[in-house]
């Protein structure tokens, strides 16, 4: 699978890739209501941070109790009801009167389902497309997350302008009803992957496996990094509260372009090699942010930087060639709770540090820390990542 045509030829590809866009475009503009709500009430960069990406914290009580389910429950089911969720949720944070720390606690409980959510949908495309096709399908889906995420911003800063943060909250879950009616009229059912009743035990049992041998270096990639990267994107609002939905889009753009790169038209040989750039390309420009840059090179540098998460893609393809089929749901959403966590843990420390700091400072010592971790991980990779067998 080769081509784009092929891959929406594929049955099911395009509501699931439906699904997944109106997922995102429910998270773009429900979060960044909520952080503007959240700033406008406390003034707090770091409350600020965490009301936007704190709930990928709570995707940690989720891989480690509740991930075996991801290729336990049948597909179409799940998903459904995990939007239903999320909208019924994001609805209750637009009630007049909740206090920040109710807000707090609704999305923090998601955290969990979204854990879950995450593991069935990225398993059902493993399951729908044919092992050479996820590469490209996963890059699609990533491409819709950066234009969703284009427009998301866009569209939820002129809404946060026009209504409210509370009435923007409301848009965002009528997304997640569209999303949960085009997985459950565009979506066949289908049964579980794995048999036997999720548990907490074949859970652990799942993530250990997966945590060891050429794996675990792996997981470490797609998760440390880039995390400390969306630390420097948490602070946005509180950098430029006027250009934050801005930054976002650019932010979004960048990283739809190395998407396109990476899924497209990148050779296999070339792969392996463009890793570590492309890593040192995601945090190196956020380092200008120390000198308070003009808005025209602040937007150029997010931009700029956002294009190397496309090594994030890669090494997803590196995951699955190491990944037995019937674990490819709960690896997936492994690898998506624990990216999601550690953005979380990205966006609480870059909030600290912005406390004591400036935002702007803070930026650039988030950037700084991930080339730190990108240089760690190239030190302790295999020479011939790309031969490596299950």
């Amino acid at each position: 699978m080769r081509t784009y045509g092929e891959l929406f030829r594929a049955p099911e590809f395009t509501p699931l890739f439906l699904t997944s866009a109106g997922l995102v475009a429910g998270q773009t503009v429900g979060g960044l209501a909520l952080a503007t709500l959240v700033y406008d009430a406390t003034g707090s960069p770091l409350l600020s941070a965490l009301a936007m990406f704190g709930p990928a914290l709570a995707q940690v009580a989720g891989a480690a109790t509740l991930l075996s389910a991801a290729d336990r429950l049948p597909p179409r089911a799940a998903l459904t009801g995990a939007a239903l969720l999320f909208a019924l949720g994001t609805a209750v944070l637009a009630l007049p009167g909740l206090p920040v720390q109710a807000a707090l606690a609704v999305v923090l409980a998601l955290g969990p389902v979204a854990s879950v959510a995450g593991g069935v949908r990225y398993g059902l495309l493993n399951e729908l497309l044919t092992r050479d096709g996820y590469l490209l399908g996963r890059s699609v889906l990533n491409m819709s997350t950066g234009i969703t995420q284009i427009c998301g911003y866009a569209a939820g800063g002129a809404l946060v302008a026009a209504l409210s943060p509370r009435g923007t909250l409301l848009a965002g879950a009528a997304l997640y009803l569209a999303a949960a009616v085009a997985a459950r009229l565009g979506l066949s059912r289908r049964p579980a992957r794995a048999g036997g009743r999720p548990s907490a035990a074949r859970t652990w049992r799942a993530n250990a496996l997966l945590w060891s041998g050429p794996r675990r270096r792996v997981y470490l990639a797609l998760w440390v990094p880039n995390g400390l990267v969306v630390g420097c994107e948490s602070l946005f609002v509180p950098y430029a509260p006027g250009r934050a939905g801005t930054l976002f889009a650019c932010a979004a753009l960048g990283m739809l372009a190395g998407d396109v790169l990476a899924g497209r038209f990148l050779a296999p040989a070339w792969r392996a090699r463009l890793v570590t750039p492309l890593y040192v390309l995601l945090a190196a420009p956020y380092l200008v942010f120390a000198a308070d840059p003009a808005p025209a090179l602040a937007v150029a540098a997010v931009t700029l930087a956002s294009a190397g998460y496309g090594a994030g893609l890669l090494m997803q393809e590196r995951l699955m060639a190491l990944t037995p089929e019937e674990l490819s749901g709960h690896a997936l959403g492994l690898h998506t709770s624990g990216m999601l966590a550690m953005q979380g843990v990205g966006a609480a420390l870059a909030g600290a540090v912005a406390e004591r700091l400036s935002p702007g400072a803070a930026m650039a010592v988030m950037a700084a820390a991930s080339l730190a971790a990108t240089a760690a991980l190239a030190t302790t990779a295999p020479r011939q990542p790309g031969a490596v067998r299950r």
